[in-house]
Order: structure tokens, then C-alpha cells, then sequence
């Protein structure tokens, strides 16, 4: 039997609903909330994705504001796009489209982020309040991630959760985030990676896999208990061709899984949304 679908996109409706709602009731009040972006080079799936967050923004209510850098251009001058976003009242929050291009360095340009600003959720003092249970953004694919369980009614509490990747934007944040004592959360987590020579022996015992490492076809069907949860949350590309973590063959053995294409992808940008009129409200005080 071919498993059921976590569809993304309703997920992510459902979302992006509530957050046209604070928006205009944060316009009655004379606060238009707004997001940055910050795109360095011209990489075709960076570009696309950067474009598909400003035209959610323009849905919802969100004035969205874009610097672009040349792949050409220097450190200095990604720093001073950043200084500029921290300093412009009409942002209140802000991304670096992630992965730079070569010579750029990230974790530099995020230490100079204002973490109140940091809409992806990935700045250390967000990182630290994410442990201590304190507010701030929650990283995006990861919040996303857990909404789309959440939507589908799908139990976590107690549940045996493996997440296959330990990457600064997904995985590591993710683990965090499904130990946490919360609703659709208090998992015993298992984080993996591709150096591990036997992924199957974790994988075949979960009750849910996320799949978060950029190495595509990394979950085979063989690696999936029948009934499991699956969730592809990693991807890489050849080409303009996105390939997924987790091979089409596995929705043949899952109970719930990821479609190819709208399942991950559309919940990350409506977070990224949900942290911008998070921060606007925090503005108003």
C-alpha cells in the first residue's frame, strides 16, 4: 500500500493564513512588517528560492526588501549589507541566503547579525534560546518540519525519531527542537550521518526518519520499517534537477512521507514568514 502523502503546501496555507491575519491587525497600528534578503552570486536554486519568499511576502502583507552581491564582491561588502539591515527600522527581520559562494564566509556573517533580526533562526543566541525553551526564531526547516507533523496529527511524544544529517541548518537545530518538552516534541532523538557504515541498524527502528543530509537516494526502502513516518528534508542538485534524500521507491514501505516536490519547501518559507511578523510584533511591544 502507497503511503500516505504529508503534503507541504496545505501545511504551509494554513500558516501563511495566520500570518496575513497578524499582519493587518499589526497595519491597524501603523506597523508594516518587513524581511530582508540578502543574496550573494547567482546560483539558479538560491535565486529561485530568494524570489519565492518575496512573493510570499507581497501575499501576505510583508514588505520585502532584497540586496543583491555579486558573486565578485568581497566579505567586506556582505558585512556592510548586513550592518545596513541591522540598522533599517522598516526590517525587522532579515535572511543570508545560505550556501555562499565560494571565498564568503558564513558563520562571519552571521555572528554580525542582530539576533532579534535573524529570521532563519540560525544565530547562536537563537540557537541558545531554542535550549533553554526561551522565545525566539526557531530555525525554519526544522519549525516547519514539526508543524507539518503536528498538522497530520502525527504522535511524537515518546516516539523514536532518527534524523539522518547533522548540518547547522537542519539537522543539528532539529534535534533540539524534537527533545524539547513540548507538544510535538519529547522524542528520544538519534542523530546520524553518512559516516556512519551502518545506517540502516538506526533507521529501520524508528518510529519516524527524517532525512536531512544533501546526499541524494541516502534512505533506501530497505532502511524503513513498514508504517514509518518519513520526512525528506535534505536535498541536492544536478543541474536545474533536485534530488531528494530519500528514494520514490520507500513511499512503497512508509506509512506517511514527503512528496518529491511540496513537502518541506513551502513549510520552511511560511516559517521564515512566521518569524518576520513574530519579530514585528515584538517591535510593538
Amino acid at each position: 500500500m502507497a503511503a500516505k502523502l504529508l503534503e507541504g503546501k496545505v501545511v504551509a496555507e494554513a500558516v501563511l493564513a495566520d500570518v496575513a491575519g497578524r499582519v493587518a491587525a499589526l497595519k491597524t497600528k501603523g506597523i508594516t512588517p518587513g524581511l530582508g534578503t540578502i543574496l550573494v552570486g547567482d546560483d539558479g536554486p538560491s535565486v529561485s528560492y530568494v524570489n519565492k519568499k518575496r512573493e510570499t511576502c507581497r501575499s501576505v502583507g510583508i514588505a520585502s526588501f532584497h540586496i543583491e552581491i555579486p558573486a565578485s564582491a568581497t566579505q567586506g561588502d556582505l558585512l556592510a549589507a548586513i550592518r545596513d539591515f541591522n540598522d533599517s527600522p522598516d526590517v525587522d527581520a532579515y535572511i543570508v541566503q545560505y550556501p555562499l559562494p565560494k571565498g564568503f564566509d558564513f558563520n562571519a556573517a552571521l555572528m554580525l547579525m542582530d539576533p532579534d533580526k535573524d529570521a532563519d533562526g540560525l544565530h547562536p543566541v537563537n540557537l541558545g534560546r531554542l535550549v533553554l525553551q526561551e522565545p525566539g526564531p526557531v530555525p525554519c526547516t526544522p519549525a516547519g518540519i514539526r508543524e507539518m507533523l503536528k498538522h497530520y496529527g502525527i504522535a511524537v511524544e515518546g516516539k523514536e525519531v532518527v534524523i539522518v544529517g547533522r548540518g547547522p541548518t537542519l539537522g543539528r537545530p532539529l534535534s533540539l527542537l524534537m527533545t524539547l518538552k513540548q507538544p510535538f516534541a519529547n522524542a528520544a532523538v538519534t542523530v546520524v550521518h553518512s559516516g556512519i557504515s551502518d545506517l540502516a541498524h538506526y533507521t529501520r527502528r524508528a518510529d519516524i526518519v527524517i532525512a536531512a543530509a544533501g546526499c541524494p537516494g541516502i534512505l533506501q526502502p530497505d532502511m524503513v520499517r513498514s508504517g514509518a513516518v518519513v520526512v525528506s528534508g535534505g536535498i541536492s542538485w544536478e543541474g536545474r534537477k533536485l534530488l531528494p534524500d530519500v528514494a520514490e521507491e520507500v513511499s512503497e514501505v512508509a506509512g506517511w512521507i514527503t512528496p518529491r516536490l511540496g513537502g518541506v519547501g513551502p513549510t520552511t518559507v511560511a516559517m521564515l514568514l512566521r518569524n518576520t511578523v513574530l519579530a514585528a510584533e515584538k517591535r510593538q511591544g
